[in-house]
C-alpha cells in the first residue's frame, strides 16, 4: 500500500532533532524556523517534555480517556493559570480543526442558532463546519454548510457592523483567527476585535478566538487576541499545545453550560496527550518563553525591516510574516537548499513564514538573517 499523496514533500528524511536543530540520514544540519505550522513551541526532543512523556507510559502507564482522570484536571488548572483564564473549561481533543468544531457546534447548542460569520482569508481546519468557516478556493465545502456562513473581510469594522445589523437574530458566532495563518500573518486591529466582542454581546453571538497557530506563547503574550484587552467566550488551541503530540482543547465561558451528551471525544485527552501538554507549560513558565517571543520577535522584525525586497514584516512575538516584492518559493527555496534552514510561505505567494520555537536564541535569529539577507542582496545585484 501506498500513501495517499496529498501532501507535497522536501526530499529531505529526518532522523533526529533537537531544539531548532534537525538532522538528516546523512548527518547535515538544518535550522527549523517553521516547526510544522508552529506545532514545535519549546524545541525538538526538549528534555523535560520527553522525560515527562516517558515517565508517564513507563511508570505509570498508559489509560484511556473513558474516565475523568486526574490528569485532565492538572492539565485544566494549568493551563487556566498561565493564560489567566481560570474561570473557564476545558474541553480536550485532538487538534484544531476539531477544538473549531466543537467550538462552532457549542455556539450554535448555547444560542440555538445556525448562521457564522468568518474572515476572508481565514483558516480553521479541514473538518466539515471548519471547512465551511474557511476562506479558501481549493477547499470544497458541503453546501449545507457554507449556506451558513457569512464571509466578511478581514479588519473592516464598517462590514462587520452592517452584517451585524442584517444577520444579528440569526448569528451563532463569529470565529476570527487571533492572527492569520495561512492567510499570510494578518494582525487584528484591537479596534476591530474590540467590536468583534461588543458586537457579539449585544446581539447574544458567541465570540470564537481561533488561537490554534497564534496561540501557546507565539504571539508574546499567552494568546494574541490579549493584545487587544478582550474576552471571548471561546478560545481554540492545539498545534503548539502538545510540541509535536496530537492534542487540542477549547477554553469555555462560564455563560456556557455544559451538559451530559453535549460533546464527546474517543481519543481526547488521554494521559499521554496531557502529559505532554503539561510539560510544554512547565516549559514555558520556567524557563519564561513568552518574555523570549516577544524580545526575539522584536529582534526580528527590526533586522527585517529595511532590508532589500521586503515589502512589509507583519506579526506579533515569534509569529512572523516578510511579504515581499515577489513570490517567496525560489527564495525558501534556496535557504533550504544552499543554506540548510526550514521556512513556511502562506496562501499570499509574496508572503514568507517564520514560526520558531520559542526558545529560539540569538544565535540563530542571526543565522538566518544573514542568509536571507546574503540572498535577497545578491538579487538586488543581478537585477
Amino acid at each position: 500500500m501506498n500513501l495517499f499523496d496529498v501532501y507535497p514533500l522536501f526530499d529531505i528524511e529526518p532522523v533526529k532533532a533537537s531544539g531548532l536543530t534537525v538532522w538528516d540520514k546523512e548527518g547535515k544540519k538544518y535550522l527549523d524556523l517553521y516547526g510544522g505550522h508552529a506545532v514545535i513551541s519549546i524545541g525538538h526532543s526538549h528534555p523535560h517534555y520527553l522525560k515527562r512523556i516517558a515517565r508517564q507510559l513507563y511508570d505509570i502507564g498508559f489509560y484511556s480517556n473513558a474516565v475523568q482522570m486526574p490528569l485532565q484536571q492538572e492539565l485544566a488548572e494549568k493551563l487556566g493559570k498561565l493564560s489567566g483564564y481560570e474561570d473557564y473549561s476545558l474541553f480536550l481533543c485532538n487538534s484544531g480543526a476539531e477544538a473549531n468544531e466543537n467550538a462552532l457546534k457549542l455556539a450554535s447548542f448555547h444560542t440555538g442558532r445556525k448562521k457564522v460569520i468568518s474572515f476572508k482569508s481565514s483558516f480553521h481546519g479541514r473538518t466539515s463546519a471548519a471547512v465551511a468557516a474557511t476562506d479558501d478556493v481549493s477547499i470544497i465545502a458541503p453546501i449545507n454548510e457554507t449556506e451558513n456562513i457569512i464571509f466578511l473581510p478581514f479588519n473592516d469594522v464598517a462590514a462587520f457592523a452592517a452584517a451585524l445589523q442584517e444577520h444579528g437574530e440569526q448569528l451563532a458566532a463569529v470565529i476570527v483567527e487571533g492572527i492569520q495563518g495561512v492567510g499570510g500573518v494578518n494582525v487584528p486591529e484591537p479596534a476591530f476585535l474590540k467590536s468583534l466582542a461588543a458586537g457579539c454581546a449585544r446581539v447574544g453571538a458567541l465570540l470564537i478566538l481561533d488561537e490554534v497557530q497564534s496561540g501557546y506563547g507565539r504571539s508574546g503574550k499567552f494568546f494574541a487576541h490579549q493584545h487587544a484587552g478582550i474576552q471571548p467566550d471561546l478560545i481554540t488551541v492545539a498545534k503548539g499545545m502538545g510540541n509535536g503530540f496530537p492534542v487540542g482543547g477549547v477554553l469555555i465561558s462560564p455563560k456556557v453550560e455544559a451538559r451530559h451528551g453535549m460533546l464527546g471525544t474517543t481519543f481526547g485527552g488521554n494521559y499521554l496527550a496531557c502529559a505532554a501538554a503539561l510539560a510544554v507549560l512547565e516549559v514555558m513558565e520556567h524557563e519564561l518563553l513568552l518574555e523570549n517571543a516577544t524580545i526575539m520577535g522584536h529582534y526580528l522584525k527590526e533586522k527585517l525591516e529595511g532590508m532589500p525586497g521586503v515589502k512589509e514584516v507583519r506579526g506579533q512575538g515569534l509569529m512572523i510574516g516578510i511579504e515581499l516584492n515577489e513570490p517567496c518559493a525560489a527564495i525558501r527555496k534556496e535557504l533550504l537548499s544552499e543554506h540548510c534552514i526550514f521556512t513556511g510561505s502562506s496562501s499570499n505567494k509574496n508572503t514568507l513564514r517564520l514560526l520558531p520555537a520559542l526558545t529560539i536564541s540569538k544565535a540563530e535569529a542571526d543565522q538566518f538573517l544573514k542568509a536571507f539577507s546574503n540572498i535577497l542582496s545578491k538579487k538586488v545585484l543581478a537585477s
